[in-house]
């Protein structure tokens, strides 16, 4: 099989596995029990696979083997498990990096940035410390992506669902591919108006 077929079947096992967790794979329910834990595990595979769909222009990085770097604003939600879920993992030759901050500093250096629903108060000032960068910015305070985040999770069903805003993802020269599009519950901007 060529390089290309490779490539697809691996494209396709990765859109299987994220749409098997947008669509409640086995034991991926989120908070259906009340356990925030296992909200935050299926959110840290989330980000995991967003990696994978979505390219960073070539500035985004100092040179070709730096990391993707993940940050989290505030009080980090996930309890490590995103540290644990990336822990090891690679996209394409890139490692990845996890950083914590406290206040909305430093952040021009993270390729994802995570803002959490308990920093409502920073989520704007966050989106405006990063705006124009090529910063993937995914939230989970409500109208995350209306308030211009590209990725904004929410819960439907005990399900961990996500919207996108393309016109967010676009000003900041990132390109998310149409399969993690077609996996969203709505899409913002893009074609026609989407």
């Amino acid at each position: 099989m060529g390089r290309g077929g490779v490539r697809l079947g691996l494209l396709s096992a990765v859109t299987m596995s994220l749409a098997s967790l947008i669509l409640g794979g086995s034991g991926l329910e989120a908070a259906a029990d009340g356990n925030a834990s296992s909200e935050y595990q299926v959110k840290a595979a989330f980000l995991f696979h967003f990696a994978q769909f979505v390219d960073w222009p070539a500035e985004s990085f100092k040179g070709t083997d730096s990391p993707l770097t993940y940050c989290t604003l505030g009080e980090d939600p996930f309890h490590g498990a995103l540290d644990a879920a990336l822990n090891g993992k690679t996209v394409g030759a890139r490692a990845f990096r996890v950083q914590h901050f406290r206040q909305a500093q430093e952040l021009q250096e993270c390729q994802v940035l995570f803002v959490g629903a308990g920093e409502k108060k920073a989520v704007l000032s966050a989106l405006e410390s990063v705006k124009g960068g090529p910063v993937l910015t995914v939230g989970e305070a409500e109208h995350f992506v209306q308030d211009g985040g590209m990725i904004g999770f929410f819960l439907e069903d005990n399900k961990v669902r996500f919207n996108i805003n393309l016109d967010a993802a676009e000003r900041a020269k990132l390109k998310i591919s149409a399969r993690l599009l077609a996996l969203a519950k709505t899409v913002i901007g893009g074609p026609k108006g989407r």
